[in-house]
């Protein structure tokens, strides 16, 4: 990609942005590291994580864990669930973790379903392994390197309309991931149930005004996902040291309403003991 194409693009600044903690690293290699990571998985909001991380720095410097153990462990934390995964929908979590953990965007249909399945059958932190310790994470990152934006450039196994989409998800630097047009919603979901790729607009404020430089595809519905869903869980308490007997629920929701269910149950103390496809 040209240089003159890139600062079109706004992208000039993460084509090839590649952070490392090498052996025999100082100091200063470290900090830049956590630097990397907060920006890469927390976007704005990592200026705030530094202060929540004291005793996975602490780890990571003193050689107990990887790069890639120390990503896990912030997109593991409460603090990327309140960030990103309470004030959600689950398509737009996922397409969150893909921009996150791996750089990308989701390509079609069958990856956002193999990771609602991945949550339903298995739970948060499973899911979010399922990337982290992906072939496609240890291909590209390895457990030194740490995630950067690589759908701006052809890698391997990329799909032509993966370029396509980051664009949707990547709106600059300095954006925020809950702060864009679009709110809680998924931004790819019509294009890729519809199995169309998505115009590029440039990163830029929401006010400003630019040309598409592919053309959009409209189209007159959403298919969606039509699946239904039973969860168990055990309802919360309130806090008290009597001993009750907590109540079992049963809850037969759509796909769409996943996310909004798991929320639900989550803030008010439960625990999700099964979910299973109808």
């Amino acid at each position: 990609m040209s240089i003159s194409v890139a600062e079109r693009l706004g992208i000039r600044d993460e084509i090839g942005k590649k952070v490392e903690l090498r052996p025999n690293w100082t100091e200063e290699e470290l900090q830049l590291v956590f630097r990397a990571a907060y920006d890469q998985i927390f976007g704005r909001q990592g200026i705030y994580a530094s202060q929540k991380f004291t005793s996975a720095e602490a780890l990571l410097r003193n050689g107990r864990i990887g790069v890639q153990q120390f990503v896990e462990i912030l997109a593991k934390s409460e603090f990327y669930k309140e960030c990103f995964f309470y004030k959600n929908s689950q398509v737009r979590f996922i397409e969150l973790n893909y921009k996150h953990l791996l750089g990308r965007a989701p390509y079609d249909q069958s990856e956002i379903a193999y990771h609602v399945d991945m949550y339903a059958a298995r739970g948060y932190d499973a899911d979010i392994e399922s990337y982290i310790y992906s072939p496609e994470y240890e291909n590209s990152f390895g457990t030194s390197v740490v995630p950067y934006y690589r759908g701006f450039q052809s890698i391997p196994g990329m799909k032509t309309v993966g370029f396509n989409r980051i664009f949707e998800l990547y709106r600059g630097r300095g954006n925020s991931d809950n702060a864009q047009m679009g709110g809680k919603n998924s931004r790819l979901r019509s294009k890729i149930s519809l199995n169309l790729a998505n115009g590029i607009l440039p990163p830029t404020s929401a006010t400003a005004k630019f040309a598409s430089l592919a053309p959009t595809l409209v189209s007159s519905s959403l298919r969606g996902d039509s699946r239904m869903f039973v969860i168990e869980a055990i309802a919360g308490g309130q806090n008290t040291n009597v001993a009750v007997r907590r109540s079992r629920q049963v809850y037969t929701v759509p796909y769409e309403r996943l996310s909004a269910t798991y929320q639900d149950i989550h803030k008010r103390g439960g625990k999700i003991t099964k979910i299973s496809p109808v």
